[in-house]
């Protein structure tokens, strides 16, 4: 019996595995219009069924950014957008048997949106950690063992992510020459100043983490700026559209639909508007 259970596991995680695999290297469409490029925040986690045919890992809505800008558009799109991916990945590849989301440019790109640097330096995934752990708990109490906090702004490699997407922004010109390039910041998670229930977390960490935010706002803002992209401010844009307001753009620490400290339907719609608006008076 026990034999037969561990063989059913191995399978299924060969499976599993193969299967990734082959999504992984499939070759991406290069004939858009429009391309997406990032992580999470652009991918629309959690924001509606998975687009049909993305890989698994990259859980890549069909009410992201990305999708909703091409719908108002009438844009062709590929989108390349995968939770989890760092600029590296954009750049180079490597995330979960991918190659880089890049490859997916071609003659015919006019567009391509770019949101990446969270995953890089930690920054979501802290919030969403120290969430937990002040939850308290059987999750709270293992993070209390293993992990030792959220790391200051001094102790995160921003010089080595400025540095990624200057090299991410500069190939992309190199390899779409006609398009324009905008550079979509996250939104702002953390009010202004304080905290609230709906973060979950307490105002010392919500001021230690708001720093870290704006830090990565600022190393996007340069890079964009020394590669020549154009940014569109989505940290600026959402003041008043944080976590705590009564029209949020982005989710709290528990949210009803949506994943934790990503953005909602609105602020992913809210997005869309801005970049649509910014490629229209470009042209």
């Amino acid at each position: 019996m026990l034999n037969a259970a561990l063989i059913l596991v191995v399978t299924a995680v060969f499976i599993l595995f193969a299967l990734l695999y082959c999504q992984g290297r499939q070759r991406p469409d290069t004939s858009a219009e429009y391309v997406a490029l990032g992580s999470s925040y652009a991918a629309g986690l959690g924001l509606g069924p998975r687009v049909p045919g993305s890989p698994i890992v990259c859980q890549r809505s069909v009410n992201g950014y990305p999708q909703q800008l091409a719908r108002i558009t009438g844009l062709t799109l590929t989108d390349m957008s995968c939770s989890g991916a760092t600029a590296s990945h954009v750049l180079r590849g490597g995330q979960m048997f991918q190659g880089s989301q890049i490859d997916a440019l071609g003659p015919a790109t006019r567009l391509v949106t770019l949101t990446a640097g969270g995953n890089d330096i930690a920054y979501v995934g802290d919030l969403t950690t120290l969430a937990y752990q002040q939850r308290g708990g059987v999750a709270g109490f293992l993070i209390g063992l293993f992990w030792n906090g959220a790391r200051p702004v001094a102790e995160r490699n921003f010089e080595a992510l400025r540095a990624d997407l200057v090299s991410t922004l500069r190939e992309i010109a190199r390899r779409a020459p006609n398009a324009r390039i905008f550079v979509v910041t996250y939104p702002a998670i953390l009010p202004p100043e304080g905290a609230c229930p709906n973060l979950g977390i307490g105002v010392h960490d919500a001021a230690q983490m708001r720093k870290v935010g704006d830090q990565l706002a600022e190393v996007t803002r340069e890079a964009a700026k020394e590669a020549g992209a154009t940014v569109i401010g989505m940290d600026r844009l959402s003041v008043g559209h944080d976590a705590c307001a009564l029209e949020p753009w982005v989710n709290g620490a528990a949210p009803k639909q949506g994943a934790p400290f990503h953005p909602t339907l609105a602020g992913a719609r809210a997005a869309a508007e801005m970049i649509k608006r910014a490629f229209e008076e470009a042209d």
